[in-house]
């Protein structure tokens, strides 16, 4: 059975960091890119960023280059994301998603979906 599970998520004001993790389970995770997507109430679901496992390759959207970091680790079939700098409008319930298409920016390219996690950022 395919899982993803995030964890992670909380409240910090804005400019604070968090580190949500997405943990992989009952697929092979270096064929598989893995992206990370939110949704805030009221809005359409935004890709954010993606990984590809299997060589490290990346995608930002360009609301959060240089704030938000991805990285992965093979060993512990995990995805991470970092992210620094955080504003108000950074608020959403983050998603972990799995693709089998590479450097997927699409949610309709994922396969798989966590239950999500949220994160809000007090003014």
């Amino acid at each position: 059975e395919v899982q993803l599970v995030e964890s992670g998520g909380g409240l910090v004001q804005a400019g604070g960091s968090l580190r949500l993790s997405c943990a992989a389970s009952g697929f092979a995770f270096e064929d598989w890119a893995i992206g990370w997507f939110r949704q805030a109430p009221g809005k359409e679901r935004e890709g954010v960023s993606c990984i590809t496992t299997s060589n490290g390759e990346t995608y930002y959207t360009d609301s959060v280059k240089g704030r938000f970091t991805i990285s992965s680790d093979s060993a512990k079939n995990m995805v991470y994301l970092q992210l620094n700098a955080l504003k108000p409008e950074d608020t959403a319930v983050y998603y972990c998603a799995a693709a089998l298409t590479g450097l997927a920016k699409k949610d309709y390219e994922y396969d798989y979906w966590g239950q999500g996690t949220q994160v809000t950022v007090s003014s």
